[in-house]
């Protein structure tokens, strides 16, 4: 007979530091001549990001020791921070961003050197930064999103396309560095040259807007010398999200555009060649291949083949050689597929995995992507298209504790105010040697995830199950603004962040109670960054939960939006959630947590990195000072060295230890595995 416990008092395997060691997941995959290379977490190493070689015999080994981190800051969420190139016998070249310095890095593995700048430091404001690399090899040169501080403030900042020499003249000389566009855009993402080296494309949009709210394809011509002319957008605008631009074998152009409502795929054919050169391999001669007007789209679906541009460098599309398209789409990213653009058929990958990452490489036939499922966490796999086989080549999910201990997701949807859909994942409690008493209801936690364009995958998450193995309930939210059901179920927070997220938990919570799966009295919320913000929200304005956990979060709205108070890729994200500031000004009091501190009467921990400078830890000061002394249970922690979103192993160990330690307390569960939190009041 399974003995009996309460919820929440389980013994479990899954221990604080077995759910930091498997934090985070593999990114930026590619393929270096015929290695497949990808960047992966390293918590117990400071919170580094490794890159990582597949070599021919399927060992997996790091190409750089630490301390060296490949992480870019531009628009401080990064983007993909590596590009590498095969150069024959003296093996593969790496061009790479240092996390520390933010300089490009030029390194040849194989070789007896060291690495060695490629651009030079500044001492102005947030320095020089770079994302989105393509080494071209033809000009000796790597080109590249550049984002170059003019002050100190956040927002004196401008990015242009660059062009970096490989030989190293421009690590001490800024004038070495050749600037590819003209600067008349805010944001720009990484130029994709086409297959016959006559043009490049690239993405670009400016303030206000978001990038899942309006984007330009932006395709200009390449002159012999490497400069870029005649620059004119070819699709998007201000009510048009396209997400990915790139070349078709054939000089098609490709790109992902939502203005059905949905992220489809779409294609702009190129005129057949007016001349040619005697000589293969020769630039074409002539001018080049005109792209006739209107786009075509590929598979009109209801489902997306795109996604939000948070990072620059991601892929949810990649073209093969042979005219298919590698596709990752779905109601979320929950498929990797091979598009034929001719009939617009997709035929998927098999495998168990229900999540991809905007990630993906190709060489020859092989497809390589990231992927996840609720039994195992993300790894590299390779899809074989000729043979339709699928298989692991890094990152292989190894479970350190038997699966049985693993939650069983409920995908689920749920009615909200005026009987809006709200899509959630549910776990509940589980244990493979415990069971309930059967007269209690278990204790949950609404997550709500950040963003808040955004969504939460359906995969395994060990901190999901450092609860759920303990006898505490989780339910992910996908609230109304959330990406993967169209533009229309995202856009419900336009002018609403602080309403639809909260009433969208809330509803969740609320259903679960009615319908018998939670204890009522017994549930809690949490979240970072703009789920911190909803967490605290949650708090302020309604009697739902017994308690909160509200991490890195933005919690004045005021402050948030001012010319200091955030980073320049959302210092003006705030006119399309609440409304222009000069248009509502008492939406920024009224929606902020910190208006309504007073009326918190749960008890809350509260968790801030001391170096995030996209929500700064002078809100969470502010917002104590407002709870501090009115009897309401309340913990602080804030971690030296961390930033927005946390990486270091030690870091997330004592953060999920004290938010147990919260809903212990709360619950009234009696658990002495961890160390107790102290509450002040």
């Amino acid at each position: 007979m399974v003995p009996t416990g309460a919820y929440g008092t389980w013994p479990s395997p899954i221990d604080a530091a077995l759910a930091a060691a498997h934090d985070g997941s593999p990114e930026y995959v590619g393929v270096v001549g015929d290695e497949v290379w990808w960047t992966e977490p390293r918590p117990a190493e400071g919170g580094r990001r490794a890159l990582v070689r597949r070599r021919p015999d399927g060992t997996a080994e790091p190409v750089l020791p630490a301390p060296w981190n490949v992480r870019s800051r531009v628009i401080e969420y990064g983007g993909r921070p590596w590009a590498g190139t095969a150069r024959g016998e003296g093996g593969p070249l790496v061009v790479f961003v240092h996390f520390a310095d933010q300089r490009l890095y030029g390194f040849e593995p194989d070789g007896a050197g060291a690495p060695r700048p490629l651009t030079p430091l500044s001492a102005v404001g947030g320095g020089l930064r770079w994302a989105d690399p393509v080494v071209v090899a033809a000009r000796d040169e790597v080109w590249c999103v550049l984002e170059e501080f003019t002050g100190d403030a956040p927002g004196d900042v401008r990015r242009v396309l660059a062009a970096v020499p490989l030989d190293g003249s421009a690590a001490e000389d800024r004038t070495r560095v050749r600037e590819l566009s003209d600067g008349r855009h805010r944001f720009v993402t990484g130029p994709r040259p086409s297959p016959d080296g006559r043009r490049a494309a690239w993405l670009a949009w400016d303030h206000p807007r978001m990038p899942w709210d309006g984007t330009e394809a932006v395709v200009a011509e390449l002159g012999a010398d490497g400069t870029f002319g005649g620059a004119r957008t070819v699709a998007g605008g201000p009510a048009e999200s396209i997400a990915q631009v790139d070349w078709a074998a054939d000089g098609a152009l490709l790109f992902a555009s939502d203005r059905t409502g949905w992220w489809n795929l779409y294609r702009i054919a190129a005129a057949p060649p007016l001349a040619t050169s005697s000589h293969p391999g020769d630039r074409p001669a002539g001018p080049p291949r005109e792209l006739t007007a209107e786009p075509v789209a590929l598979c009109p679906r209801e489902e997306e083949f795109g996604g939000p541009l948070w990072q620059l460098g991601r892929r949810w599309f990649h073209p093969l050689e042979n005219g298919l398209i590698a596709v990752v789409h779905g109601r979320g990213a929950t498929a990797l597929g091979i598009l034929d653009p001719e009939s617009g058929e997709v035929v998927d990958a098999a495998g168990p995995w229900t999540a991809w990452q905007c990630t993906l490489a190709v060489h020859g036939s092989r497809v390589v992507g990231v992927a996840a499922s609720p039994r195992s966490a993300f790894e590299v796999v390779e899809l074989d298209t000729r043979s339709g086989r699928t298989r692991v080549v890094g990152c292989a999910h190894d479970d350190p504790v038997d699966p049985a201990y693993y939650p069983e997701p409920q995908i689920r949807t749920f009615t909200g105010p005026g009987g809006r859909e709200i899509h959630a994942h549910v776990y509940p409690p589980h244990h493979p040697g415990r069971a309930a008493p059967g007269d209690e209801l278990p204790p949950y936690v609404i997550w709500a995830h950040g963003g808040p364009t955004s969504q939460v995958p359906l995969v395994l998450d060990l901190e999901i199950a450092y609860f759920t193995s303990r006898g505490i309930g989780v339910a992910e939210v996908n609230y109304g603004g959330s990406t993967g059901y169209g533009r229309e179920y995202r856009e419900r927070l336009r002018e609403q962040w602080g309403v639809v997220d909260v009433e969208d938990c809330a509803a969740v919570a609320a259903a679960l109670a009615d319908e018998g799966t939670a204890d009522p009295a017994r549930l809690a919320i949490r979240g970072g960054s703009a789920g911190g913000w909803t967490s605290a929200a949650s708090l302020a304005t309604t009697d739902v939960y017994a308690c909160g956990t509200i991490t890195y979060p933005v919690l004045d709205l005021s402050d948030w939006s001012s010319d200091e108070g955030t980073h320049d890729f959302e210092a003006r994200y705030t006119e399309s959630l609440i409304g222009p500031a000069d248009e509502y000004p008492g939406r920024y009091a009224e929606r902020s947590p910190i208006t309504h501190a007073d009326r918190i009467r749960a008890p809350f921990l509260l968790l801030q990195g001391l170096d995030d400078v996209i929500c700064r830890p002078v809100q969470c000061e502010r917002f104590l000072a407002r709870t501090a002394g009115r009897g309401i249970p309340y913990a602080y922690l804030a971690f030296e060295g961390e930033g927005h979103g946390f990486r270091r192993a030690d870091t997330m160990i004592r953060a999920l230890e004290a938010e147990l330690s919260l809903y212990a307390q709360t619950f009234g569960i009696d658990r002495r595995d961890v160390p107790l939190l102290e509450l002040m009041k």
